[in-house]
């Protein structure tokens, strides 16, 4: 399959993103939970779940990746980064348009006064990611003289 390098780096940015929002904004800073609105043990819980979840998406990332052949692309770490990219960029904009402002389930950053702020911030750093990943694949579709 042509694209399954594409898509197994897509796939993998979209786990990496999540494992990276749980370290750092779920455990390290703890700046919110999956799901805030319970007790503590539940928090955990959803932590916990979210791990998983982004865990199985990772590994199903790191099998496409090994079974591609990115020998045969034009400019394979082009296609992997922008898979990277867009993959880590998508992933947190859904998260953050459906977790943050639909439901609510919870916020980047609550101890604050600018709870949209931040919530904003984070959808503005999404999109940055998306920018660089879109760029990425027009650089890798360009031919070279």
């Amino acid at each position: 399959m042509k694209n399954r390098s594409f898509i197994g780096a897509f796939v993998f940015g979209m786990g990496i993103i999540g494992m990276l929002d749980g370290i750092f904004l779920h455990q390290i800073f703890q700046f919110h939970s999956i799901y805030m609105y319970t007790n503590r043990f539940n928090q955990i819980v959803s932590d916990g779940l979210f791990h998983l979840f982004v865990t199985v998406i990772m590994f199903i990332g790191g099998y496409l990746l090994w079974e591609s052949d990115s020998k045969k692309l034009h400019k394979p770490k082009h296609i992997f980064w922008a898979g990277i990219l867009l993959g880590g960029g998508i992933f947190n904009l859904i998260e953050g348009i459906v977790n943050h402002h639909l439901l609510q389930i919870h916020h980047v950053y609550y101890h604050t006064n600018h709870v949209l702020l931040f919530d904003l911030l984070y959808d503005a750093f999404s999109l940055i990611l998306i920018a660089l990943g879109l760029y990425l694949l027009f650089l890798s579709k360009k031919k070279t003289k």
